[in-house]
């Protein structure tokens, strides 16, 4: 008796079997969307009047979150990522670095001076935004520097 219930769920319906795909699919959709969602486009704006220097040692850094853009023209003027905003001195710079760290301190990421400063100018204006940063609680700093070609 066993055997003729095994003949009979050996028929013809195992020889059509097929695959159905359709939930392969929409995990691979969901799979798509959950890491389109989580992945961050980090894009620093760069300040056309600002022409960093070349550096023979310079690395492309790994992580870019975190970082509170500053650029220093070669007239000693300080602007942040935004190019519209002009911070005058110290006190300004200071502040912009307040507000900004806070925003990324609860990201639940380090907060990094990432400074772009012109080959031209002095470096006592880049002290200047790297005092700044350290009054604002902001101990990191990024240089940009463009690499040497080899």
């Amino acid at each position: 008796m066993a055997s003729s219930k095994l003949r009979a769920a050996e028929t013809a319906d195992d020889i059509n079997a097929e695959l159905d795909m359709s939930p392969m699919i929409d995990m691979v959709f969901l799979l798509l969307l959950f890491f389109l969602v989580n992945a961050t486009a980090i894009i620093v704006r760069n300040d056309p009047s600002v022409s960093p220097p070349v550096a023979s040692a310079g690395k492309k850094q790994e992580d870019g979150r975190g970082r509170i853009v500053i650029n220093v023209r070669k007239d000693g003027t300080f602007r942040a990522e935004d190019f519209n905003i002009i911070l005058p001195g110290e006190v300004e710079i200071a502040d912009l670095v307040k507000k900004e760290k806070e925003k990324i301190v609860m990201q639940g990421v380090n907060p990094k001076l990432h400074l772009r400063g012109d080959r031209e100018a002095l470096f006592k204006y880049s002290r200047t935004a790297i005092k700044a940063a350290a009054t604002a609680g902001v101990d990191q700093v990024v240089f940009t520097v463009y690499p040497r070609k080899k």
